[in-house]
Parts: structure tokens; C-alpha cells; sequence
């Protein structure tokens, strides 16, 4: 095959250091949002379509810097948790997942973010150890 091609869609999820409220504010969250949503061109919590050149690990790394940086010129202060969950989405899923990504508000309202993420470890069956999960 002469050329290279991909379709991988990753639904990323990550949160701020310790799940400090650094985003409790409606007005940055959805801006924060709508910023990674542009870098990335996906919707956040986080749907991507990956790219073939750059890693899943170099994708979040660059999110992370990037963010943080934008948050400092508005005057916010932002630290984000050192890892992160990813879990591969099919063509078939993605709207079911986008919907779900923005639900999140009402998500957050019922189940911690801890617990909405061993629910989504589990589905995907992903081993954890509790121990290293979180920071």
C-alpha cells in the first residue's frame, strides 16, 4: 500500500490535579473547553479523530501544555493530573459518545469523577490498581 491512512477515535478523559474545582467556573470551563475543542478539533472531555504522526501520549502531553499555558493569560491558575484514560471509540459509537461527553455537566451531578471513571475502566475492561489511579 503506497499510502498511509487511519481512522482511530480515542475519548480521552483526564482531570485537574487532586480534582482541585479549578473549572467550577461555567464561563472558563466552556471556554477552556471550546480552546482544546480548537487545538484538537474534537469536542472535550475528549473525542479525536488521532492523527497518524503524533502519538496518543504526545496528543494529551501537548492538551495538557497548551491549556495551561492559555489558562495563565486569562489570569487562571491550572494544574492537570499527571496521567490519563483513553478508550478506543467505533464509527457506530461516535455519536452515542459525543452525547455522552456532553452530558458531563449532568454526569458530575450524580457520579464523582472518580467513579464515572472506574465505570468507564471497567467497560472497557482496563485493569487498575486503585493505589496508582489517582493524584
Amino acid at each position: 500500500m503506497p499510502q498511509s491512512l487511519s481512522a482511530v477515535f480515542i475519548h480521552l478523559v483526564f482531570s485537574t490535579k487532586e480534582r482541585r474545582p479549578y473549572l467550577r467556573d461555567t464561563e472558563t470551563r466552556e471556554a477552556l473547553h471550546a480552546y482544546l475543542g480548537g487545538i484538537s478539533k474534537t469536542l472535550v472531555h475528549l473525542l479525536a479523530r488521532l492523527g497518524r504522526t503524533m502519538t496518543q501520549a504526545e496528543w494529551v502531553k501537548e492538551l495538557k501544555r497548551v491549556s495551561s499555558l492559555w489558562l495563565k493569560e486569562k489570569g487562571e491558575s491550572i494544574q492537570w493530573q499527571g496521567g490519563y484514560a483513553a478508550f478506543s471509540v467505533s464509527q457506530s459509537n461516535l455519536d452515542r459518545v459525543r452525547r455522552y461527553i456532553e452530558d458531563q455537566p449532568a454526569h458530575h451531578r450524580k457520579l464523582s469523577f472518580q467513579d464515572e471513571l472506574r465505570a468507564l475502566l471497567r467497560k472497557h475492561d482496563v485493569e487498575f490498581d486503585e493505589r496508582y489511579v489517582w493524584d
